[in-house]
């Protein structure tokens, strides 16, 4: 139902059956190498563009989902996912192969948490029972849309943030009371687009902080509760700028998060000595860390309720181009054990 302005409550506890994430060899040397399912050893994964291997990351998340769950693809009523890429091309010609009724959704780096929530609020009320959703970027594929190719070796400056190679996909089922210590989703809050003027497109940490801040308080005002609900609170990919930000935004509004129950999915998935500037991003970044180690630390007790909050910057090469600043929107899903 319907809480406060912008906030779902879902009563029934969808539940996150299983989950499928699939990385490149950045990932495969990184902090989190051992959540991930599948690793590749280059970035073209066997084929002839990145594009194509881009899909080839979602595609194995979603088999993975699927066998790990012992369901088959017709026993999935949508396949609710996206990316950065033009026209999010990866996706739906993913979703042309796995032939399941298909939701596109392009939130940007916000696409993990608004697939999670749409599928939630869709289980919830009984309108499916079981869903595929998740979300995937590209290093190699992003940079050349976005920026310039890897091979240019331009430089960037410490505001910029590492494009994740991965996806990650769970499959949602309704909850029949069968699903011992699975996840389930309990809540979501669909954020607004924030727009505070920046135009650095190698800031989207800073960009998109804004955004993140507004959708929590949201969240907090409409469920009538504090930080202290929630034994974390993640974002998406804000990086460590975006991360200070959001803290010093929420001071100022008059709320405390302790710092320690705070963190950043750009921030865990990479090893400190990675060059990544301020942190990782892409909608694989959310995606791979939720449906990977954070889920992997809930069914081990580390965290019993955590507070997901994937942001996401609506730019476009042609809005860079034409001089536009930079809209950003999060949104929010608490999932609980």
């Amino acid at each position: 139902m319907l809480k406060g302005k912008q906030s779902w409550l879902f009563d029934n506890h969808p539940v996150i059956q299983s989950t499928g994430v699939a990385g490149g060899p950045f990932e495969g040397n990184g902090n989190l190498a051992k959540d991930f399912d599948i690793l590749h050893e280059d970035l073209w994964m066997g084929k002839t563009s990145y594009e194509q291997a881009h899909r080839v990351l979602l595609e194995e998340a979603t088999e993975t989902a699927l066998k790990k769950s012992g369901l088959s693809a017709e026993d999935a009523q949508f396949f609710i996912a996206g990316d950065l890429i033009n026209q999010i091309t990866p996706t739906s010609f993913a979703a042309r192969d796995l032939k399941v009724p298909y939701f596109g959704l392009f939130g940007a780096c916000s696409t993990s948490m608004e697939g999670l929530a749409m599928s939630s609020f869709i289980i919830n009320y009984k309108g499916a029972k079981n869903i595929l959703t998740g979300a995937s970027s590209h290093n190699a594929a992003v940079e050349k849309q976005f920026r310039y190719p890897t091979e240019y070796g331009g430089q960037k400056p410490p505001t910029a943030q590492w494009t994740v190679t991965g996806a990650g996909v769970a499959l949602l089922t309704e909850n029949d009371g069968t699903h011992e210590n699975c996840p389930y989703t309990t809540s979501a809050t669909i954020g607004r687009v924030m727009d505070m003027g920046l135009i650095d497109p190698f800031n989207m940490g800073g960009a998109m902080a804004p955004a993140a801040a507004d959708t929590i308080c949201a969240h907090f005002n409409d469920l009538g509760v504090d930080a202290s609900h929630y034994d974390l609170i993640v974002t998406g990919d804000l990086g460590k700028i975006g991360r200070n930000s959001v803290l010093a935004l929420l001071e100022e509004k008059g709320i405390h998060i302790d710092k320690n129950k705070f963190n950043d999915c750009g921030l865990l998935i990479y090893k400190a000595d990675q060059p990544v500037q301020s942190g990782a991003s892409g909608p694989g970044c959310s995606a791979t860390v939720l449906y990977g180690h954070l889920l992997n630390e809930m069914k081990r007790g580390v965290y019993k309720r955590i507070l997901v909050v994937a942001t996401g910057a609506l730019l476009s090469p042609l809005t860079v181009q034409q001089g536009e600043s930079i809209p950003c929107i999060a949104h929010a899903v608490s999932i609980e054990i």
